[in-house]
């Protein structure tokens, strides 16, 4: 097999000698903007290779995809009903980016693109003005090739924009202390930042910079730079821009903040019957390992980070290693944890990562070699197999599909079918929805049920009871029929049905639509 440019370069990489490794490091190709053009054609090279993954691609995408089609751009839609799970910053982006270049794979990714460019040139551009241009460019391609990264660049959820946002606002914020002279400035756009964080997942846009920075400083007796960060001026920038949009979702839909603020924050925060609950310890385990290869130089790093305790710059490894103790202690309280949680801790720890490797300029190059090849074969795994994928379904649908035509799905939610098939009307989902269990599960019931309170009119055309399935068939047109294979039974009794597609996950049948009296 040929290799391709990516790989052959690593390769080179790997094989210069060490001085040569070394003039890498302060070559021109290492300057900013150099280095921040090809950190993004290597984020954006396999951006749209792979199918959505299930659920949350699928999910974000279609969110995205009906506020285009069928909304207004202001309410996030799931399957035509008011969906408040999430802020819409990404869903803006999203949208934006399939105006211009399509509804597909590609597009669906834009938001977490930006949010790694965003994290790895704000990490660049700190690093240069604290550590100087080594440092910086070895803090950079630690970042670029970590697997946790690269994969979370392209993974249509909203984890990876606001780690870019996060870590854009603490650097901001720490630059409107650094420098007084320009203080003003950086405080308005800290402020500004973290009114785009809010915007990208809820209230950890504004708790989680206070909670880095504002320790930071008291650790250092500077309450005076924290009272300053209060400047009147940067409140307002971050009301203009964090406000707006909830204050019209309130004004649109009374029960908003209740559920977005309180129930979404807070109790989500704070309950535990959540999906995905794991052991305190999780994050410990999950960064470590997601980092590989260049976790493997921890040790070193924390021996150096030891060695500069007492250095010029003590106060600035305080910072690295406090916000790493901040993103992960904070996402360790609740009992539901995911992985991407923890990646507004990736730039502090691939900073710290890079410390020893910026000195060791052989050693760089075979470890930026070996990350490299682990996130292109991780996304050509990815590409060879989806997981659950629905698009070989939403394929045969869409080849004989017309307009005017019905697809229910039964008992299930096919996160990606719509997107690939092309629906522009929402689908009937058919399930158990009167089951009181629903309340209390974290599933794709609950998050329908949930938005259903927001818009009940819709919600009684496109929520469907199970016992009522043989009624959808009576629609002039055909009925397109979704469901897991192991739950066909649920489609006894449905006349006329013809089978289209069958795989794993997902078994197609077809109505033809009958008159009924």
């Amino acid at each position: 097999m040929r290799s391709g440019p990516a790989t052959r370069a690593v390769r080179r990489l790997s094989s210069v000698p060490s001085a040569d490794a070394s003039s890498l490091l302060d070559s021109r190709w290492a300057a900013p903007r150099r280095a921040l053009a090809l950190l993004a054609l290597w984020l954006l090279a396999t951006l749209g290779v792979r199918p959505l993954l299930l659920p949350d691609e699928g999910r974000y995408a279609t969110v995205a995809r009906d506020m285009l089609w069928q909304g207004d751009g202001l309410v996030p839609l799931l399957d035509g009903l008011p969906f408040f799970h999430k802020p819409p910053l990404m869903y803006w982006l999203d949208m934006a980016a399939m105006s211009v270049l399509g509804v597909n794979q590609f597009s669906a990714r834009v938001a977490p693109f930006v949010g790694a460019w965003l994290l790895g040139a704000s990490l660049y551009l700190a690093v240069r003005r604290w550590h100087g241009q080594r440092a910086a460019a070895a803090a950079l391609a630690v970042l670029a090739v970590t697997p946790f990264f690269y994969i979370g660049a392209q993974y249509a959820n909203l984890d990876m924009l606001v780690a870019g946002l996060l870590g854009a606002t603490v650097l901001a914020f720490v630059r409107a202390v650094d420098e007084p002279r320009r203080a003003l400035g950086w405080v308005a756009g800290a402020w500004a930042l973290a009114g785009l964080s809010v915007l990208a997942k809820g209230l950890i846009g504004i708790v989680l910079p206070a909670l880095i920075v504002g320790a930071w400083l008291l650790a250092q007796g500077r309450w005076r730079d924290v009272l300053r960060l209060l400047h009147p001026l940067g409140l307002a920038v971050f009301a203009a821009v964090a406000l707006p949009w909830m204050m019209l979702m309130q004004h649109r839909y009374p029960g908003f903040f209740d559920y977005f603020i309180v129930e979404q924050h807070f109790r989500r925060f704070a309950q535990k019957n959540f999906n995905n609950v794991q052991p305190a310890w999780f994050y410990l385990a999950v960064l470590p390992l997601l980092t590989l290869p260049c976790s493997a130089w921890l040790p070193w790093s924390l021996r150096e980070a030891w060695a500069r305790r007492a250095g010029p710059r003590r106060w600035q490894f305080l910072l690295y290693g406090w916000w790493i103790v901040a993103i992960v202690g904070f996402f360790s309280l609740p009992s539901s944890k995911l992985v991407g949680y923890v990646l507004p801790a990736l730039a502090p720890w691939c900073l710290l990562l890079a410390a020893p490797l910026a000195h060791r300029p052989r050693a760089l190059a075979a470890t930026v070699a070996l990350g490299a090849a682990l996130c292109l074969g991780s996304v050509a795994a990815l590409a060879w197999k989806a997981p659950h994928s629905s698009k070989p379904a939403a394929a045969a649908i869409a080849a004989r599909f017309v307009p005017g035509d019905r697809v229910v799905f039964v008992d299930a939610n096919f996160y990606d079918l719509a997107f690939y098939a092309g629906l522009k009307q929402p689908v009937v989902i058919a399930s158990d929805w009167a089951d009181p269990e629903i309340a209390l599960r974290d599933n794709w019931r609950k998050e329908l049920a949930d938005a259903a309170r927001f818009d009940p009119a819709r919600a009684a055309q496109v929520l469907w009871p199970l016992a009522r399935l043989g009624e959808l068939t009576c629609h002039p047109q055909a009925v397109w029929f979704a469901v897991r294979p192991g739950d066909a039974r649920r489609l006894d009794g449905v006349p006329g049905l013809e089978p289209v597609h069958r795989d794993a996950d997902v078994l197609v049948l077809r109505s033809p639509g009958r008159r009924c009296g």
